[in-house]
C-alpha cells in the first residue's frame, strides 16, 4: 500500500501544531502558577523528577521506534498477518517494559535524597512523590500504548496527538483548579496519573475503530524477531547517550547547584522546548510518510523531496531563532517579575537560541534516518557525545565562576550537539542512503543558512533593543519589532522558495 505522503503529512502536521499551541500556553501558565503559589522548589522538583524518570524508561531499550519502523514494509505490501505479529510482539515486550522500570525506580528510593543539592520543600515527602511520579511512568507500558504503533504504521499520527490535546486541555484545567482552590502538590500530582489511563484507553479505542482487522496475533517469525533486537541494540545505544545529553543536565544542576538552579534552567529550557514543539510537530509528520516512500520510490526521488522540505523548514527555523534572540530576555523579564534568579546575564539566552538552532537544525535528518532504520551505523555516536556532554558539564560546573556555572551546562550540550552528533550523523546519511553528491548539496545550503541566521538573529536582537518600553507593552512592541525585520530578511533572502511553503500551508 502506497500511503499519500502529502495528506497524511498535512494531517498529521495541522494535529501537530494544535497540539504544541497548548503545549505552549498550558505549560506556561502551569509553571506561573507554580512560581506564584507554591515557589520554585516545587518546579525544580518537577524537573528532577523529570530528569530521573528519563534515565528509567531507558529499559523501554527503544522496542517502541524498532517495531514501527519494521511495519513500514509489510504496511507497503499490505502483509496484514505479519503487521499483527509485531504487535503482539510489541505488546508482550512492553509489559515486561513497564515492570522492569517500576522495579528499577523501587530501587532508587535509598539514594534519592541525595540527588538534591540543600532542602526540599518541608511540606512534601519526597519518597511519596517520587513514588508517584514513578507509577504514572510504568503504567502506560501495562495499558494499551502498545497500540499506537498501528497509527504510527500508517502514518496516522495525528490521531495520537488529536487525542493527547484533547486530555491535555482536559488534564491542566483540572490540575489549574487543585492549584487554586487547594495548593496541595499531592492532589496535583495524583490527577496526572488519572489522565495517563484516560489517554491510554482513548489511544486503544481509535486504533480499534481504524484498523479493526490489526490485532495482536500471531508469531513473529524468527528472523524478524532476530532483525527487531538487533534494531533495539542500537536504538537502545541512541537512548543512552540521549538520556546523558538531556537529563544529565537537570540532575547535574541539582547535585551541584540546587533546586532553584534547576528551575532557573527549567525557564529558558521552556522557551527552547516550547518553539521547538512547533518545528518538531512538522519533522514527526513526516516520519511515517519517509517510511513508505523509502520502500516504493527511488533514492533521487527521496532526496529532492527531502531538500524542498530543507528549504522550507529553514524558512521556519530561522525566523524562530531571530525571534527568539530579540525576545528572549524581555520575556523572562516580564514572566518571572525580573527576580534576579530566574532572570540570567546575556550569555544564557544567547547560548540557548543556539542550542535551539543546532537541535531543530539536526531534526530533519534524524526523522530521515529513523524511517531508513539507520540506527546501527552510528550506535556509538550518541554514547561518545552523552559522556563528552557529561564530563564538559562536571568540569565546567566545578570551574567557571559561580553566574557562569549554568551556561556552561548549556555550553556542554551545544560542543556535543555541533561537533560529535550532527557530522556523524550526516555522514551515515549521506554514505548509506544517499551520495556524497546529495551531501554537498545538504553542506552547502546549511552552512548558508546557518550564517544568515546569525546575521538575521543579531539584526532582530538590535531591533528590539531600540525600543524603549518596558513591561507588557514593550514586549509586544519588541516583538512587531523584530517580526518586521526577521520576516523582511527571510523575504529578501528566501523569496524563490516562499511559494512552496505558502502553497503547502493553503493546502493543509
Amino acid at each position: 500500500m502506497k500511503l499519500n505522503f502529502a495528506l497524511n503529512t498535512r494531517r498529521n502536521m495541522f494535529a501537530g501544531v494544535l497540539n504544541s499551541t497548548l503545549r505552549l500556553v498550558f505549560p506556561f501558565l502551569n509553571r506561573t502558577l507554580f512560581l506564584w503559589l507554591l515557589g520554585p522548589e516545587f518546579l525544580g522538583l518537577n524537573g528532577l523528577f523529570t530528569s530521573i524518570l528519563g534515565v528509567l524508561m531507558l529499559a523501554e531499550l527503544g522496542f517502541g521506534m524498532a517495531v514501527i519502523c519494521s511495519m513500514y514494509k509489510p504496511v507497503a505490501e499490505d502483509d496484514t498477518e505479519l503487521i499483527c505479529a509485531y504487535l503482539k510482539f510489541y505488546r508482550t515486550v512492553y509489559r515486561w517494559v513497564g515492570a522492569a522500570i517500576f522495579v528499577i525506580g523501587l530501587c532508587l528510593l535509598p539514594f534519592l535524597r541525595n540527588l538534591v543539592h540543600g532542602d526540599v520543600p518541608p511540606a512534601v515527602d519526597l519518597h511519596i512523590l517520587y513514588l508517584v511520579h514513578l507509577v504514572n511512568t510504568s503504567l502506560s507500558y501495562f495499558l494499551f500504548a502498545y497500540r499506537g504503533s498501528v497509527l504510527g504504521a500508517y502514518g496516522r499520527k495525528d490521531v495520537i496527538v488529536n487525542i493527547s490535546s484533547g486530555v491535555m486541555v482536559m488534564q491542566y484545567v483540572t490540575v489549574f483548579l487543585i492549584l487554586l482552590l487547594t495548593r496541595n502538590y499531592y492532589c496535583y500530582v495524583i490527577a496526572t496519573v488519572a489522565f495517563t489511563v484516560l489517554q491510554n484507553i482513548a489511544i486503544a479505542g481509535e486504533s480499534h475503530r481504524l484498523f479493526p482487522d490489526i490485532k495482536p496475533r500471531g508469531k513473529l517469525p524468527p528472523e524478524r524477531r532476530r532483525a527487531v533486537i538487533s534494531d533495539v541494540k542500537s536504538i537502545f545505544l541512541h537512548k543512552i547517550g540521549g538520556v546523558i545529553s538531556y537529563s544529565s543536565d537537570n540532575l547535574v544542576i541539582a547535585a551541584f547547584l540546587g533546586l532553584v538552579a534547576v528551575a532557573a534552567y527549567g525557564n529558558y529550557y521552556y522557551v527552547v522546548n516550547a518553539v521547538g514543539g512547533f518545528v518538531a510537530a512538522v519533522y514527526s509528520s513526516m516520519l511515517g510518510g519517509f517510511g513508505n516512500k523509502i520502500h516504493t520510490e527511488s533514492k533521487d526521488a527521496n532526496f529532492e523531496l527531502f531538500m524542498k522540505i530543507s528549504r522550507m523548514m529553514a524558512m521556519v527555523l530561522i525566523w524562530c531563532s531571530a525571534m527568539m534572540a530579540a525576545l528572549y530576555q524581555p520575556f523572562m523579564a516580564v514572566w518571572t517579575g525580573g527576580k534576579p534568579e530566574f532572570v540570567r546575564h546575556l550569555a544564557t539566552p544567547v547560548l540557548m537560541v543556539v542550542y535551539f538552532y543546532i537541535v531543530q537544525s539536526r531534526q530533519l535528518l534524524l526523522t530521515f534516518k529513523s524511517a531508513a532504520a539507520l540506527w546501527r551505523e552510528d550506535r556509538w555516536k550518541p554514547i561518545v557525545a552523552g559522556v563528552v556532554n557529561l564530563s564538559l558539564n562536571i568540569t565546567l560546573i566545578l570551574t567557571l565562576p559561580e553566574e557562569y556555572k549554568l551556561d556552561g551546562v548549556i555550553f556542554s550540550t551545544i560542543v556535543a550537539f555541533a561537533f560529535i552528533e550532527a557530522p556523524w550523523e550526516s555522514h551515515i546519511v549521506f554514505t548509506r542512503h544517499f551520495t556524497s553528491g546529495h551531501a554537498k548539496r545538504y553542506w552547502r545550503f546549511h552552512l548558508g543558512a546557518a550564517l544568515f541566521a546569525v546575521a538575521l538573529c543579531l539584526l532582530t536582537a538590535y531591533a528590539a533593543a531600540c525600543v524603549p518600553v518596558e513591561g507588557v507593552w514593550g514586549l509586544v512592541l519588541k516583538g512587531a519589532a523584530a517580526a518586521a525585520v526577521a520576516t523582511a530578511g527571510l523575504v529578501a533572502v528566501f523569496r524563490s522558495s516562499i511559494p512552496e511553503l505558502v502553497k503547502a500551508v493553503r493546502k493543509r
